[in-house]
């Protein structure tokens, strides 16, 4: 994503419902008749869905000079009677992606495998939702298929559902992932409308009718009603300086509407940069939908200020004086297992970001993932008027308890544009190899804020569904800190793309060939682990072109065909 389009993007909000819409949700799934061929028999423990829209109509902002709109039309899969959950796995690279429908009544769980090939990845339901727009002639003007993420922006469906769900808020995009879990609670309804910011709708502004509905392999395959909801859309062009606001509606004004404006300006004012430049940004598609909803996707990186609203929790507050007593690590403690991704988004750069001029750079993305069974915990500390802290690695029994610590090493604060925070100083390092693996031809040795941007496998021992740090807003502290806790929860990794200076590779003067990008996790062996014989992803790259105009060839990675 480039940083246009991830300045486009932010400007794109939920559009405007009709006023009482969130009330519509809850009358209309609490109370709403079965649609036609809805009689749903309810079987324990097997959920009941139905597709409703929020309101009757939404009003769809399309800017002067934007390619489009996006088709958010606020229509909701609403779960009753037993929770949603699907398992999603792969047990390796070289194995697809195997989905089952999860079942819970009276303390026994079983499973279902839906059927082969349904299921490609890990983003969600593929084509689960079809959408037809007519113009006011009753002419067809658009149509497409959307996926269904069931872990979308979600909310109760009347006052007795459960208060809080424990899903995870988002589906893994990431091209590595492992595991996921997807579910919707019981008595709870989930947003199904796909948007596809690479993809507007070509709408001009006028008056249109939408019909939504369920594929009908869905409908036959989770006994889902056919109904389909019709919804008048208005597309309207606001004015630069009227009285709405550019990039958010009239119905979305206040107080929301004043973060926007403050957050977004100070964030390019400092040359902020986004998508895949933007060094610390966490990978697209790793904000839950729920937080773009609210406006909050501007806030990702750095900087005062900038919070996705996620981590106010005690248990991510760093100890506020250094520990006493002697450092020990007991012998069955649970310990984290750090483990790299093979890198991805792989690209020949020349002279973007403060690179020079001239130069040819091999940049991509890397992540280290904790497979657990216990988080990352290390809290920096630090001497007065120090320039280093000093680090520690904690140790907590199953209860939760301190149980242990031992010096790790150091943090350093890191002052470039788009870090400006404290970085721990032996999470990872990257190498460049030669084709037969024995020769390292470069080193991208960096130091590293902890954050949790990427469900990599929520699916193993402890993994945390909800963790605490999506992003690096006060992961990782500002110069004046005294003390900083930075965390890698069970079943998430820390995406880094590799596009600044001293980041990506300088392959100026390397020939042509074939390479292989090493991503070393815990390179110097100082964080205790329960293994430490994972630690290492290579990705075959094969470079080409000449001076200035290179190129580079990414094979697929087993069934991981992601460049």
């Amino acid at each position: 994503m480039t940083s246009q389009q991830h300045r486009n993007r932010s400007r794109w909000k939920r559009p405007a419902l009709a006023a009482g819409a969130a009330l519509t949700v809850v009358v209309t799934g609490a109370g709403a008749a079965p649609g036609a061929g809805a009689a749903q028999a309810a079987t324990p423990g097997k959920p009941k869905l139905k597709l409703i829209a929020a309101s009757n109509s939404v009003t769809l902002d399309r800017w002067q000079g934007e390619p489009g709109v996006y088709l958010d039309l606020g229509t909701y899969v609403t779960v009753d009677n037993a929770p949603l959950e699907f398992k999603v796995t792969r047990k390796s690279y070289k194995d697809p992606v195997v989905a089952k429908q999860v079942f819970r009544h009276d303390g026994t769980t079983t499973t279902k495998a839906l059927p082969t090939g349904l299921v490609k990845d890990f983003s969600g339901l593929p084509g689960f939702l079809e959408v037809s727009v007519k113009d006011a002639n009753g002419t067809e003007v658009a149509k497409s298929k959307g996926n269904f993420c069931p872990n979308n922006a979600s909310g109760r469906l009347r006052p007795d559902a459960p208060a809080t769900s424990h899903y995870p808020e988002s589906c893994p995009t990431n091209p590595f992932t492992l595991g996921s879990v997807w579910g919707v609670e019981k008595g709870w309804a989930s947003n199904s409308s796909t948007v596809d910011y690479d993809k507007p709708v070509d709408l001009p502004v006028g008056e249109y009718t939408a019909k939504v509905s369920v594929a009908k392999k869905y409908r036959d395959l989770f006994g889902i009603p056919n109904d389909s909801p019709t919804i008048k859309v208005t597309v309207r062009q606001p004015s630069e300086n009227g009285g709405v606001g550019r990039g958010m509606s009239a119905h979305q004004g206040g107080a929301h509407g004043s973060a926007h404006g403050s957050a977004h300006g100070s964030a390019q004012g400092a040359a902020h940069h986004y998508g895949p430049r933007g060094a610390d940004e966490p990978t697209p598609g790793a904000l839950s939908h729920a937080l773009e909803d609210r406006g909050l996707a501007h806030h990702l990186g750095d900087g005062r200020g900038h919070t996705d609203g996620s981590r106010i929790a005690a248990a991510l507050r760093p100890n506020s004086t250094r520990p006493t007593g002697r450092a020990g690590v007991p012998a069955n403690v649970p310990k984290p297992d750090l483990r790299s991704l093979p890198a991805w988004d792989i690209a020949i750069t020349d002279g973007e970001d403060g690179d020079v001029p001239g130069k040819d750079y091999l940049a991509f993305s890397a992540n280290v993932w904790n497979a657990g069974p216990a988080p990352l915990v290390v809290d920096g500390f630090r001497k007065p008027g120090a320039d280093l802290m000093d680090a520690y690695q904690y140790f907590y029994d199953a209860n939760g308890k301190q149980v242990g610590y031992t010096p790790t090493g150091t943090m350093e604060w890191d002052p470039r544009v788009g870090h400006e925070h404290w970085h721990f100083t032996d999470f990872a390092s990257y190498r460049l190899l030669s084709e037969d693996k024995t020769r390292e031809v470069r080193s991208g040795k960096e130091a590293f804020c902890l954050a949790n941007t990427d469900a990599v496998d929520y699916t193993v021992k402890n993994a945390n569904w909800k963790p605490y740090n999506t992003d690096l807003s006060t992961a990782c502290g500002e110069q004046n800190s005294i003390s900083v806790r930075e965390v890698l929860d069970v079943g998430s990794g820390d995406t880094y793309t590799q596009y600044r200076p001293g980041q990506s590779f300088d392959i100026t003067d390397l020939p042509n060939g074939t390479y292989y990008i090493q991503v070393i996790a815990n390179p110097e062996k100082r964080l205790q682990e329960t293994n430490l014989n994972n630690n290492v992803a290579l990705r075959k790259v094969i470079l080409s072109g000449e001076p200035g105009k290179r190129t580079v060839k990414v094979p697929a990675h087993d069934l991981v065909n992601a460049p």
